[in-house]
């Protein structure tokens, strides 16, 4: 029997914890990644280089790999001191030696792939190297994915330069044939948003006859989504989108304990608040369960409760 193909489109840590859980059911998985990073490591080899940031696709690659701890951790592992080699992951140097060696990001990203013996399809959102920028609703404008959310004014739109990116081929067509399309979890303008705005992503999009799902973020993230509830989300890759693309909406129930509120709050975060009469003008189909796990002093998402929701969609 053909396993059903699901496509998830996004980046930052949202994805690979998603892909985690995802990666345990019997589907296959083509992950299409940001490339909009410009932070860190990524950062410094983005600009050293002229290729796309490999932070994110790093993560996603080790969240998928079926490999021993071990080797996943030195994938992983960033060094601390060197000239110049501190702060770097090893990872991420593979993947630029790679990229050298190659002459091609993509398919260097696809030789590590073979490396670590990656379940599903990992792939760029384009091979291009691109800035991510902002305008605000005070007409202002802000560049850098990294330096977006600091400037702390409400976003009215992102958008990408050079305009118009070539998307990976093989993007588009595993999206033209898949069963179920996921947006999220992440970082809304910095992480969700730029595989939008890649030539050709929003056209597919619109034409796949397959469920598009957005996983709400748990919290509001500042200065990227202050104050926003789950229809502001919906609308802003709606709109980014050009039109009506989310099909169907999944977000937390789960009340959050108060010693990470307030730990949030300190932050400036604070939970997105269901708006469940807004969202149904929307038409969209709503799923509310409780979603939460807790990491450390952090909330994430529960990749197994998230995968569970996901799959019986199918």
């Amino acid at each position: 029997m053909k396993k059903a193909n699901i496509v998830v489109l996004g980046g930052g840590t949202g994805l690979s914890v998603l892909l985690r859980g995802l990666k345990t059911f019997p589907v296959d998985i083509t992950a299409i990644v940001t490339v909009a990073d410009d932070g860190g490591s990524s950062g410094r080899l983005r600009k050293e280089l002229n290729i796309p940031p490999p932070g994110d696709i790093r993560n996603v690659l080790v969240a998928l790999s079926e490999v021993e701890p071990l080797v996943e951790e030195l994938f992983q592992h960033r060094f601390e001191n060197g000239n110049g080699l501190s702060g770097h992951s090893l990872g991420n140097l593979l993947l630029a030696g790679m990229t050298s060696i190659t002459g091609d990001f993509a398919q260097g990203v696809q030789e590590i792939s073979r490396v670590l013996n990656v379940k599903g399809k990992v792939l760029p959102a384009s091979n291009d190297y691109v800035t991510l920028n902002a305008e605000y609703v005070d007409g202002t404008f802000g560049e850098g994915e990294s330096n977006i959310p600091q400037i702390g004014k409400r976003i009215k739109k992102v958008f990408i330069k050079p305009e118009n990116p070539k998307p990976m081929r093989e993007a588009l067509y595993a999206i033209e044939e898949a069963d179920l399309i996921v947006l999220g979890p992440g970082s809304l303008y910095t992480s969700v948003i730029p595989n939008l705005l890649v030539s050709g992503m929003e056209d597919a999009l619109k034409k796949s006859t397959a469920m598009k799902v957005y996983i709400c973020n748990v919290m509001t993230q500042p200065g990227e989504t202050d104050r926003y509830t789950v229809s502001d989300h919906v609308q802003a890759i709606d709109d980014h989108a050009g039109g009506k693309i989310v099909d169907a909406v999944l977000f937390n129930t789960q009340p959050i304990p108060f010693s990470y509120a307030q730990r949030y709050r300190k932050d400036g975060a604070e939970g997105v608040m269901v708006d469940e009469r807004a969202l149904a003008e929307k038409d969209v189909l709503l799923i509310g369960d409780h979603l939460l796990y807790f990491d450390d002093e952090l909330l994430r998402h529960d990749p197994l409760k998230v995968s569970r929701q996901l799959v019986s969609l199918l």
